[in-house]
């Protein structure tokens, strides 16, 4: 026969050993259950699903959690051109200056990939104007040499330095001459940037100008674009 005070202090044991269990266990489900509101806000912003995105946000899901390649769900949203799931994410506080493991924030990829639409958005909620991608270079000079005129006209008048230079000793100039078709997209960006104060005669690590570079490739009109802006050599 079981002593009455043996009975209660064996029942008294076991609430405490479950009240231990339930703390190590609560605060586990917790973390799992916010993992997988980050993962589901990622999976929706690169489906482009502004509906999933609002409800994981609603959900907890952390506006800054990265995935492996420390991309945020912004900027995977931004690789897919998402502009729904994009807005949805920026007006609820997302970070547009955010890199990954490439050195790309929304804004700067946006620029690079004429995606105008989300760029506009970056640029009206903080977008860092002085940033640079991998290469030292603004957003400003990959969208000149891609050819993304309405880009290149948008970032100017956001006031993006005309003729900063990346680790490559190139100005947004530089590209659209060395790394450009020499066609009317380019003479567009060519004369965007000239009309916008950049320096005609500003010259890579070689010496070699913007005119000379043009000469050389044999685009007559940029040539003739760069002379009208004061290019001498």
């Amino acid at each position: 026969m079981h002593h009455p005070r043996s009975r209660q202090r064996r029942s008294a044991v076991a609430r405490m050993l479950l009240l231990c269990l339930l703390a190590m266990v609560i605060p586990a489900c917790t973390a799992t259950s916010s993992s997988d509101a980050d993962a589901q806000l990622r999976d929706a912003a690169s489906r482009g699903d502004a509906e999933a995105v609002r409800e994981a946000l609603d959900g907890g899901a952390d506006l800054e959690a990265r995935d492996g390649q420390g991309c945020t769900a912004l900027l995977l949203a931004t690789h897919g051109n998402n502009v729904d799931a994009a807005r949805e994410l920026i007006e609820a506080g997302a970070d547009v200056n955010a890199k990954d493991a490439m050195q790309d924030s929304a804004y700067l990829y946006a620029g690079a990939r004429g995606l105008d639409e989300i760029l506009a958005l970056t640029l009206a909620h903080g977008a860092d104007l002085r940033s640079t991608n991998r290469y030292g270079g603004t957003a400003l000079i990959p969208a000149a040499e891609r050819g993304h005129v309405a880009t290149v006209r948008t970032l100017l008048r956001a006031g993006v330095a005309v003729d900063h230079v990346n680790r490559l000793h190139w100005t947004a100039l530089l590209e659209a001459i060395l790394l450009g078709d020499g066609g009317p997209r380019h003479v567009q960006i060519v004369q965007l940037l000239l009309d916008a104060g950049a320096d005609p005669e500003l010259a890579d690590g070689d010496g070699v100008t913007p005119l000379a570079h043009a000469r050389q490739r044999g685009y007559a009109t940029i040539e003739t674009l760069l002379r009208q802006h004061g290019a001498t050599r």
